[in-house]
């Protein structure tokens, strides 16, 4: 079945650009291709996308409050970042939002296509540099020991850090010597001990308390 895909971007240049390259990749869907998110709500009640490549300033409504509308009433639907912005306080925004991935606008057409079947596998794809950004975040020294609270154990904590790096949960299974189901345990687990029931809540929770 066909990955049905959204793009929000209001550089139509860039809009033309990877609507073609939607168009033009084996089971890929277009969907919505607009130079804005006014209308993001209707469109997805409309369309059902799976995907959205959600670019951060628009006219009208910004990418982060497109997201933050998106997660709300559709909160199985992926939204992947695709900005030039690679300061914190936008990454800790849009993941915050409920973005489960963050390309820069440099980055290849060819990733770009991996990046978009990563996401709708489970991935959380991150352009590398803004990884090592995150990376840097969570190494803090100020980071909270609410973690504590939660009894989250070391290697839940490692899951926790390496899915917010953008790792899938095959590329966590490798890292930790680990089996796809026993990734799955701890995933429910760190659920269950955050008291969430998605992805995108644990990462907000994460990168509003600092838990890893």
């Amino acid at each position: 079945m066909a990955i049905k895909i959204s793009i929000y971007e209001d550089n139509v240049a860039l809009l033309e650009s990877l609507s073609f390259l939607i168009l033009g990749t084996n089971d890929f869907q277009l969907c919505t291709a607009a130079p804005s998110a006014v209308k993001i709500i209707e469109n997805c009640k409309n369309e059902c996308p799976d995907v959205i490549l959600m670019d951060i300033d628009m006219p009208e409504m910004s990418g982060i409050e497109a997201t933050l509308l998106v997660k709300k009433e559709f909160p199985d639907v992926n939204v992947m970042m695709f900005t030039v912005f690679e300061d914190k306080d936008k990454i800790f925004d849009a993941l915050c939002a409920g973005a489960s991935g963050y390309l820069l606008k440099k980055t290849p057409s060819s990733q770009i296509i991996e990046a978009i079947t990563e996401l709708h596998n489970g991935g959380s794809p991150i352009s590398s540099g803004i990884a090592r950004k995150v990376l840097e975040y969570f190494s803090k020294p100020e980071i909270s020991q609410k973690s504590d609270a939660y009894q989250l154990s070391q290697r839940e904590k490692e899951i926790l850090k390496r899915l917010l790096l953008g790792d899938s949960y095959k590329m966590v299974a490798n890292a930790c010597c680990v089996s796809m189901g026993t990734v799955y345990s701890h995933i429910n687990s760190i659920y269950k001990k955050l008291h969430v029931n998605s992805k995108s809540e644990a990462v907000i929770k994460v990168m509003q308390e600092k838990l890893v």
